[in-house]
């Protein structure tokens, strides 16, 4: 349940898995975050902000 997240493929949207052009790596962690700016921010309006999925590189060797 509260276990360690696996690194996953990713397919974009025309199909194709998503590869790191470093090192070509394949297996990614997906996190969400908030795009925030400084005027939503001022004004308690941070909900407004669109939001993103960053997709972080897992390690080659499973570490």
């Amino acid at each position: 349940m509260f276990g360690k997240e696996e690194p996953k493929h990713v397919t974009i949207r025309s199909g194709a898995q998503l590869d790191c052009l470093v090192c070509g790596g394949d297996l990614f962690f997906a996190r969400k975050g908030q795009l925030n700016t400084a005027v939503a921010s001022f004004f308690n309006l941070d909900w407004t902000n669109p939001s993103a999925v960053h997709w972080f590189l897992g390690s080659k060797d499973g570490d």
